[in-house]
C-alpha cells in the first residue's frame, strides 16, 4: 500500500494559516509572507496585523477603512522610529554637578550606561524616573571606551537564568581593561600605555570568545573570555603600528580577522586564529594618506569604511585596495556614521550633515540632503529611519528622516519649560525609538531619556501642517469609526 501525500503548510486552509500566523512576531510574520504565495496571503491578513497592532499598542484607537491594518502597522511603526511625536515617555535624572559631564553613552534595554570620568554607571528606565542600579568605580583615571557583550559570552557567565543578561568592558588611561556585572568585576592588564580602543564585537576563538584592545603603546592585545584563563587572559600581543590605535573592529566576512586603524590613519588586518606575537599575525596593511586621525571606522561584509579628514575611503579587505573614495574637498569631517547596508553614509562638518547615497557619483552636489546646523554637528546617529545631529554647544539635537532630509523632531537635552538659560549636550545615543541625552542645564547636569513607543500626539514645527491621522486618545472627533 503506497505512502498517502506529504502535505505542507501550503495544503492547510487559509483561515487555519492566519490562525497560525496569529502566535507570531512582527518579524516572524514578515519572513513567512516571503515563502510562498498561501502564506503570504496568510501572513497579510487583516487578523493577523490587527493582533500585532493591538499587542504593540494597546491603547491606541485602530481607524477604520483608512489602511489596510498591514500597511497601517507599518505606518505607525515607521513614525515612531521617526520620533515624529510631542508626548514620549520622558524621564530625566540629574547629575552630582561635583562629578564630570558624561562622555559616553549606550542604551541597553530599559537601561541607561554612562560614563563620568573614572566611574561606570547603570540607571534604569523603566519607571517613571531614572534611577542608578548600579556604579562602578574600578578605574583610576578617565574612561576612554567602553562595550556591551552578553555575559554568556564572558568568565562571569555561571547559570543559564543569566544567558540574557550583558556585562560591560571599559578601557581607561590607567593602562587596565575592567569586565563588570552587578558587582563583579575582572582586571585585565598588559598595555603600557592608556588603552583607547576596544573591539566592537568578540573575535571567535576554537574554545572561547576573545577581545581585543589597542591602546598608545601601539599594541594590539587579545584576551581570553574562557574561565580557564582566569589568571592568565593575555594570549598574545600584535606590533607594528607607530601611532596609538584609534579604532578596532572585527571584519564581518571572516569572524577571526581583526581590522585596526591607528591615529596616523594606518590599516591593518590580522588572524587571530593562531596568535604569535611580534608582526607575523598580520595578513594586510594599507595606508590612507591623511594629515588628520581617524573618526570612524566601520567595517561591511569584506569593506572596511574609514572616515578620516576630508575623505571616507572603503578599503576592500581581501586585497587591502581602495574600492572607493568619498571626498569632501575642503569640508573636514568631524563626525561620521555608515549605513552600508542601506547604501547611506552621513557626515558632519563645521556648519551641516551631509547625506550620501553611496551608488551614486562621489561629489558635493549630489549629496542625497544637506542637514543645516547652527554649529560644528559631533554628535551623529544615522539608521534607516531617521538621522540625528547635535552641535554640543546648542543644546538640542534634531531628527531627520533619512530619505528626504525633512526635519521631523527638535529635542533638547533640559526640560523645555526651563531652557530660559544655556544648555549643552555632551554625550547622545539612540536605538530604535528611544533616545538618552546627557548635558548641562541651567539646573546642573542632566540626563534626558524619551521612548516614543506608546506616543500619540504628532509633532507640530514651525511651517509645517501637522497630519491628524494619529489622534491623541481624548480626540474623538465625529464621523470617525474605530476598530
Amino acid at each position: 500500500m503506497s505512502a498517502p501525500p506529504a502535505r505542507t503548510l501550503a495544503d492547510l486552509d487559509g483561515d487555519v494559516l492566519a490562525h497560525c500566523a496569529g502566535y507570531l512576531g512582527a518579524r516572524d510574520v514578515a519572513s513567512l509572507a516571503l515563502a510562498c504565495r498561501p502564506l503570504r496571503a496568510a501572513a497579510y491578513s487583516d487578523a493577523v496585523w490587527y493582533r500585532l497592532f493591538r499587542d504593540q499598542w494597546p491603547f491606541e484607537k485602530v481607524p477604520c477603512r483608512a489602511l489596510g491594518l498591514r500597511e497601517l502597522y507599518i505606518r505607525r511603526h515607521t513614525e515612531v522610529h521617526q520620533m515624529k511625536y510631542d508626548d514620549p515617555l520622558s524621564a530625566i535624572y540629574y547629575l552630582n554637578p561635583a562629578e564630570t559631564t558624561p562622555s559616553h553613552l549606550m542604551l541597553d534595554g530599559y537601561s541607561i550606561w554612562l560614563c563620568q570620568g573614572p566611574v561606570a554607571k547603570k540607571l534604569s528606565v523603566d519607571g517613571p524616573d531614572a534611577e542608578v542600579v548600579e556604579t562602578h568605580r574600578n578605574h583610576g583615571a578617565r574612561i576612554t571606551c567602553m562595550r556591551l557583550f552578553s555575559l554568556v559570552d564572558t568568565p562571569l557567565f555561571r547559570s543559564d537564568t543569566q544567558k540574557d543578561e550583558r556585562a560591560l568592558i571599559t578601557s581607561s588611561t590607567d593602562r587596565t581593561i575592567r569586565l563588570c556585572w552587578k558587582g563583579h568585576s575582572r582586571c585585565y592588564k598588559g598595555h603600557s600605555a592608556p588603552v583607547t580602543a576596544l573591539a566592537d564585537k568578540l573575535l571567535v576563538d576554537s574554545e572561547s570568545k576573545v577581545l581585543a584592545s589597542g591602546g598608545e603603546d601601539c599594541t594590539i592585545r587579545l584576551w581570553s573570555m574562557g574561565t580557564r584563563a582566569k589568571n592568565h587572559p593575555l594570549i598574545a600581543t600584535f606590533h607594528g603600528h607607530e601611532k596609538a590605535l584609534s579604532f578596532l573592529s572585527v571584519a564581518r566576512h571572516k569572524s577571526s580577522l581583526l581590522v585596526s586603524c591607528s591615529k596616523d590613519s594606518k590599516v591593518k588586518v590580522w588572524d587571530t586564529v593562531a596568535p604569535s606575537s611580534g608582526s607575523s599575525s598580520c595578513v594586510g596593511s594599507a595606508h590612507i594618506n591623511s594629515s588628520s586621525p581617524p573618526v570612524a571606522m566601520k567595517c561591511h561584509e569584506s569593506l572596511c569604511y574609514i572616515a578620516t579628514g576630508s575623505e571616507v575611503t572603503a578599503i576592500d579587505l581581501r586585497t587591502m585596495k581602495k574600492a572607493s573614495v568619498l571626498a569632501l574637498e575642503d569640508h573636514k569631517i568631524l563626525s561620521c556614521q555608515m549605513l552600508p547596508s542601506e547604501w547611506l553614509i552621513c557626515t558632519g562638518i563645521k556648519d551641516k550633515a551631509l547625506l550620501w547615497d553611496i551608488r551614486k557619483g562621489q561629489e558635493l552636489p549630489n549629496t542625497v540632503a544637506e542637514l543645516q546646523s547652527d554649529g560644528p554637528v559631533t554628535l551623529l546617529h544615522l539608521d534607516p529611519y531617521k538621522v540625528v545631529t547635535g552641535v554640543p554647544s546648542d543644546g538640542q539635537v534634531h531628527v531627520w528622516e533619512t530619505r528626504t532630509g525633512e526635519l521631523l523632531n527638535t529635542l533638547s537635552c533640559g526640560e523645555p519649560a526651563r531652557m530660559g538659560g544655556r544648555s549643552t549636550v555632551s554625550a547622545m545615543a539612540v536605538d530604535g525609538c528611544r533616545i538618552a541625552m546627557a548635558g548641562s542645564s541651567p539646573e546642573g547636569s542632566v540626563l534626558h531619556y524619551r521612548d516614543f513607543v506608546k506616543s500619540s500626539a504628532p509633532v507640530s514645527l514651525p511651517g509645517k501642517e501637522v497630519s491628524r491621522f494619529w489622534r491623541p486618545h481624548n480626540d474623538d472627533s465625529e464621523g470617525e469609526d474605530y476598530y
